[in-house]
């Protein structure tokens, strides 16, 4: 394979950003079911611009082929400041060449440098590839909301898969 370039982001970069989730979306991979518009996803860009949720490229040669993202999850609460929502898409033209498991290692090391304790990861229950992948990175599956997501061809399930970043000692062993 050809050399993986990981790199930040930029503004350059949100027109293939675009593309690429748009793909997700008409494979139903994703919970959103409106294709996005450069404009659309200027919030999503602009809050993925700072160095606690960094927005993370993989391109090759010059042409970017996939992305990762680190997210807030339930900002707002302190309680959950600790963890931190991984998230993927790889063009349709790349996947199974290794990007999803380049961008995934890197975001879990991002995650660990940001002090982040735990990674969850949300995603629809037919999304067989990225929960074989998150499995590979010891990802378990934390929750199932069965049968909530409706698209005009039926419904799936929605499931949270989460990883301890670091062991602690709990109370409740």
């Amino acid at each position: 394979m050809k050399h993986i370039n990981i790199r930040k982001a930029i503004i350059e970069d949100l027109p293939a950003l675009t593309a690429i989730y748009n793909q997700a979306i008409k494979a139903n991979q994703t919970a959103d079911s409106v294709l996005m518009t450069v404009a659309d996803r200027m919030p999503w860009f602009t809050a993925h611009q700072t160095a606690k949720f960094p927005l993370i490229i993989a391109e090759i040669e010059n042409v970017v082929c996939g992305y990762a993202t680190l997210s807030n999850y339930r900002g707002g609460r302190p309680a959950l400041r600790t963890v931190v929502e991984v998230s993927y898409y790889i063009h349709q033209d790349h996947q199974r060449k290794g990007l999803g498991t380049t961008l995934l290692r890197k975001s879990l090391e991002l995650a660990k440098e940001l002090a982040f304790k735990h990674a969850v990861a949300i995603l629809l229950e037919t999304n067989l590839p990225s929960i074989n992948l998150l499995e590979k990175f010891k990802f378990e599956k934390w929750g199932h909301l069965p049968n909530v997501a409706e698209f005009d061809n039926g419904v799936c399930s929605h499931v949270y898969y989460g990883k301890h970043l670091e062991q602690k000692n709990t109370l409740n062993k």
